[in-house]
């Protein structure tokens, strides 16, 4: 990591942990602490005021994202989720609800102060189900292929190696897994420059991918079915959107690379490609799998 993401990761740190602390100690709000976001596009208004009547005061005053993630994301009984940067957990408990006891709820957060809210919140809430992780969304601590859905609330903007949190997410959903992130998304129109003149890095607007960036740092990650919905606008040619996207649950000939099965043989498509079954020619146990790889 370079110097400069060094120092802007630490930057985001600082504001969070700051953001934490500001909570836990309390504000002068009349019914508890007052929010961090006081601006209408970020915080806890954004949430449904039946979820927000549900959960500790303390969770909605740290919620900092730009939208829900858990509207979108299509929960079921039984799912593993994983939000990444959890922050005071506001995503993590109402997806843990979502999923039912038979499911889990992780939360990954980076900042020593948001892990300790959070879990202090979860306690509140009587919530089972979740776990809270420390790291970062650049090297998520979960085994490859364990989680249904990843949902995340403005913070992959917050990156500095935003391919690689793509990779990370793609790696630890399970095949036909799915995110369902809520992210600030730039017009294509505007450079960088032109991003970082409309608000600063550690406010979700300098580090924002284009839309075309966004979908092809996606697709280069391996996701499919790609959908990018503008919700409401954050500043002048940036948005507020919904990313859903899907792993596939098999890979393409291409992807799966010389020495794997695919087809009904092995090292597909390649010089050395020899059928599974030994009773069989290649050609044959292509045409029996259904293989669209036929040469």
């Amino acid at each position: 990591m370079s110097d400069q993401s060094t120092d802007l990761r630490e930057t985001v740190r600082q504001r969070y942990a700051a953001a934490a602390t500001k909570v836990a100690e309390g504000g002068t709000g009349c019914c508890g602490p007052d929010p961090v976001e006081v601006d209408e596009n970020f915080g806890s208004t954004l949430y449904a005021a039946d979820e927000r009547d549900t959960l500790p005061a303390e969770a909605l005053a740290a919620s900092l994202g730009c939208g829900n993630p858990t509207a979108v994301a299509d929960l079921h009984e039984g799912e593993r989720v994983l939000d990444l940067g959890s922050g005071g957990g506001i995503d993590v408990l109402l997806s843990a609800r979502r999923v039912g006891p038979t499911g889990k709820a992780y939360g990954l957060d980076m900042t020593d102060e948001m892990l300790q809210l959070a879990l202090a919140n979860a306690a509140k809430a009587k919530a089972t189900n979740v776990e809270f992780l420390k790291g970062t969304i650049e090297a998520i601590p979960l085994p490859a292929n364990t989680i249904d859905v990843v949902i995340s609330n403005c913070v992959i903007n917050l990156s500095t190696d935003k391919p690689l949190v793509f990779a990370e997410t793609f790696r630890v959903l399970r095949p036909g897994g799915r995110i369902g992130v809520s992210d600030v998304i730039a017009d294509d129109s505007l450079t960088p420059a032109q991003r970082a003149e409309r608000g600063d890095y550690v406010g979700c607007i300098a580090g924002a991918l284009s839309f075309t960036e966004y979908r092809e740092g996606l697709e280069a990650a391996g996701f499919t079915d790609i959908e990018i919905t503008p919700t409401h606008p954050v500043a002048d040619g940036m948005h507020s959107a919904i990313v859903r996207a899907t792993k596939p649950t098999s890979k393409t000939p291409e992807a799966t690379g010389n020495t794997a099965e695919c087809c009904g043989v092995t090292s597909c498509c390649t010089p050395t490609e020899h059928a599974t079954d030994p009773s069989l020619t290649v050609t044959e146990a292509k045409s029996a799998s259904g293989c669209g790889c036929q040469n």
